[in-house]
């Protein structure tokens, strides 16, 4: 080499010397880090990749404390209502013991009342305090509000869960396709001799016997008079009600309506005749009404209609002259209700809703049967006014309310939140190891390459020693 104002080995070993310091400087770096990307340059397309499913990975995690902290609200809520359905058996227990009214003084009846109207004042306090994270929970406040809602056609509205359009309202419409029907037996009695009879019900089952030449207006009164055991009414027939022009007969009917009522008369001695019936045990059942809630068919018995699809389950308990009605009406839910995030995307398809009623005794029961409240001293029901009939049938209600609140939120928690937990877990679990095959170092790599980069900066730097010696070559010509 004869020339000295530029050496290009010099410059060419301090390009190879900075690349390779670079690389050093990268694997030093990925190994302190942990990470093979750590800017954009050093994989831009892994990069994009890698924050995506960071930001997946974010919304992930907060999906599963979202649905953990719903857990917590729905525990919380359970424990409630759990010592509400214990008070509720206890006032079961009260109102049968005071059913027993031969054995009981007046001074143990009163008492009995004064518990019961204890144990309401309790189930209203705990439906006013139970509370988490001081926001109320079974006050009502977290129920779903209605509007428009015909009350000649619609006894009581219980909503569950309702997916309703955020800063909307949803219309719910029911219609009854249909008629619900009592059982029904028509019966024409023949005053020649004496007769007895078995009639039964949904309630139970009673003898009546009847002289001869007892008038059918007895009939009627004797078998009313069994009512409350048998759950069968009587009326005298008339056009009106479905007799034949001057035929005069006794039309029974079970006081419920559906499938699950009946009427059935078994004669025992002489002869209670349905039209044409020979005197033998005739039986008839009632029908459920058919409904339709937004066009999907509801579970009915009865006149209790419920349906469990489209984001919307309610039970709805219908009147009688709607029930009997080929007819619809329309109600709109306005908002109300809890809604739970349980997805990490923020859309309906990712949220769960719940809707809590009050659990105060002013709300346990319903329209049709009556209020808890009324069981109280100096109200409707007061049980120990010999009420105690009309007391089991709305403490009936109100154990089937709680234990329907109770089931629904069991089953969101088992089904539905737990659930979700799991797959948000194995989700989780993919995302993230995904991403870390994008943006972790592989310290097996990292290591070699380091050792590489050392090897070959070590190198270069000799390279260039040699390089920038080679000038000085040049005075063996000056010699």
């Amino acid at each position: 080499m004869s020339r000295i104002n530029t050496n290009v080995p010099a410059l060419q070993a301090i390009g190879r010397l900075r690349v390779n310091q670079g690389d050093l400087t990268s694997r030093l770096e990925r190994l302190s880090t942990g990470l093979r990307i750590n800017r954009g340059k050093d994989d831009p397309a892994g990069l994009i990749a890698s924050e995506t499913l960071r930001n997946e990975i974010g919304a992930i995690r907060q999906a599963i404390e979202n649905s953990e902290r719903a857990i917590n609200v729905v525990s919380t809520a359970e424990g409630a209502l759990n010592e509400v359905s214990t008070l509720l058996q206890q006032v079961q227990g009260l109102v049968v013991e005071i059913a027993n009214r031969g054995a009981l003084t007046d001074e143990e009846i009163n008492a009995n009342q004064l518990e019961i109207d204890s144990i309401l004042s309790s189930i209203d306090r705990i439906a006013n305090t139970a509370s988490f994270g001081g926001s109320k929970l079974l006050d009502g406040s977290r129920a779903y509000t209605t509007a428009s809602a015909d009350s000649d056609a619609l006894a009581h509205i219980s909503l569950y869960s309702a997916r309703v359009p955020e800063g909307s309202s949803r219309s719910i419409a029911v219609e009854v396709t249909q008629s619900a029907e009592r059982g029904t037996l028509a019966f024409i009695g023949r005053a020649t001799s004496a007769v007895t009879v078995e009639i039964g019900g949904i309630d139970g089952t009673d003898t009546i016997s009847f002289a001869s030449g007892t008038s059918l207006a007895s009939v009627v009164t004797s078998i009313n008079d069994l009512k409350a055991v048998t759950g069968v009414s009587a009326v005298l027939s008339s056009p009106a009600n479905g007799g034949a022009p001057g035929v005069s007969a006794v039309i029974l009917t079970s006081v419920d309506f559906g499938s699950d009522a009946f009427v059935r008369v078994k004669p025992i001695t002489g002869n209670f005749i349905n039209y044409g019936n020979n005197g033998q045990t005739q039986i008839d059942r009632g029908v459920d009404a058919g409904v339709l809630i937004n066009g999907q068919v509801a579970s009915v018995a009865g006149l209790r209609a419920d349906v469990r699809a489209n984001g919307l389950d309610a039970r709805i308990y219908l009147t009688e002259a709607f029930g009997q009605a080929l007819s619809s009406t329309t109600f709109s839910i306005t908002g109300g209700g809890s809604t739970f995030q349980l997805g990490p995307q923020v859309n309906p398809a990712a949220q769960v809703s719940l809707g809590l009623d009050s659990v105060s005794t002013s709300n346990l029961g319903n329209g049709v049967v009556g209020f808890l409240r009324t069981l109280a001293s100096g109200n409707t029901n007061q049980v120990s006014n010999d009420n105690t009939n009309a007391a089991q049938e709305i403490l009936a209600e109100a154990i089937n309310q709680i234990a329907v609140y109770r089931g629904r939120l069991g089953s969101m928690q088992r089904n539905t939140i737990e659930t979700n937990i799991a797959s948000q877990g194995v989700a989780l679990e993919n995302v993230t190891a995904s991403e870390s095959a994008i943006r972790d170092a592989d310290y097996a790599t990292e290591v070699a390459a380091l050792t590489r980069s050392q090897i070959l900066s070590q190198a270069t730097q000799s390279n260039l020693q040699l390089a920038v010696q080679l000038p000085s070559q040049v005075l063996s010509l000056l010699q």
